[in-house]
């Protein structure tokens, strides 16, 4: 699949010669349309990274929204394609999915290993400043530039439509880079985010050891730069900025310690936001809860992108 459109754009003059390579891990025909894995050289991660990618059928005649997927804690490029359910709907709506990995691998740093909530698989989606993670745990630089500039020169995503959502602490990565860089995600969504990270144990972990002490000073911080509440208390156009669908299981043995939902919809009410957070009776942190609400949000990105309800 991705080599085919890589011809089509080169006859046409739109890809160069020097574009970004990948290696194809696997492919497997999905719902008419292909869901591939793949492995390259990262520059922002002075590492090899993976990442998945689902090409719908309408993939095959041109360029397609395209929704980065981010993973949580201990998750792989794998996860999201093999536990989500989400390529038949995407496949109805014409819609590629991209997950990459939580974090470099292979790197043996000392300590990366040593949690399961910190380092490996653990990326927080950051640009660390510490030692010694900050020559290889750059997951913001990774996200939003280097596998975006690949994908959209491999494969036939549309760069002007183009989403992003996550779960735990993919949700708090998709808050974070959706709510930074609105000129390139145009709508986003999350399940489960750590939308508060400042406030809680995942968050304080991992920053304190990505970003070093939280110093505050005019900019608050760099803690606060990868906060979402921050963010959002941020914002002066809140008001005119795509809605956003969160959704939070009630039996989620996580919620009271590590998701304070309530705190990020306040501050999206303080400033206006079109927010919207459902909670949910029964439902745990798991991907049994995602798969159960994945076509909502599938539609909820479909309808920003595509300006049509489906």
């Amino acid at each position: 699949m991705a080599g085919n459109f890589r011809k089509s754009c080169t006859d046409q003059g739109s890809v160069m010669a020097d574009t970004p390579a990948f290696e194809v891990i696997s492919a497997h025909k999905c719902f008419e349309g292909t869901v591939g894995f793949y492995r390259h050289a990262s520059t922002s991660t002075a590492s090899p990274m993976r990442f998945s990618v689902f090409v719908p059928p309408q993939g095959r005649s041109g360029r397609v929204p395209v929704l980065y997927y981010l993973a949580g804690l201990t998750c792989t490029e794998e996860t999201f394609m093999i536990k989500a359910g989400a390529q038949r709907v995407a496949a109805e709506l014409g819609m590629m999915l991209v997950a990459p990995d939580t974090s470099p691998r292979g790197l043996n740093l000392p300590g990366e290993s040593d949690s399961w909530d910190f380092g490996v698989g653990a990326g927080f989606y950051v640009d660390a400043t510490q030692e010694p993670w900050s020559k290889h745990y750059r997951m913001y630089t990774y996200v939003t530039q280097e596998l975006r500039t690949l994908v959209e020169a491999q494969f036939p995503a549309d760069p002007a439509r183009t989403g992003i959502f996550g779960h735990s602490m993919g949700g708090h990565g998709a808050l974070v880079l959706g709510l930074r860089n609105p000129q390139i995600y145009k709508s986003i969504s999350a399940f489960a985010p750590i939308s508060a990270p400042k406030q809680v144990p995942w968050g304080q972990k991992a920053f304190s050891g990505y970003l070093g002490p939280d110093t505050g000073g005019p900019d608050k911080g760099q803690w606060s730069a990868y906060d979402a509440t921050e963010i959002m208390l941020g914002l002066k156009d809140a008001a005119r900025r795509p809605h956003i669908l969160v959704d939070q299981g009630l039996a989620d043995q996580f919620l009271e310690k590590q998701l304070p939902q309530h705190v990020f919809e306040a501050a999206a009410q303080k400033v206006g936001y079109p927010l919207t957070l459902r909670r949910h009776e029964g439902y745990d942190h798991g991907y049994y809860f995602m798969s159960t609400f994945m076509e909502d949000h599938l539609r909820h990105h479909s309808k920003i992108l595509t300006g049509h309800a489906k």
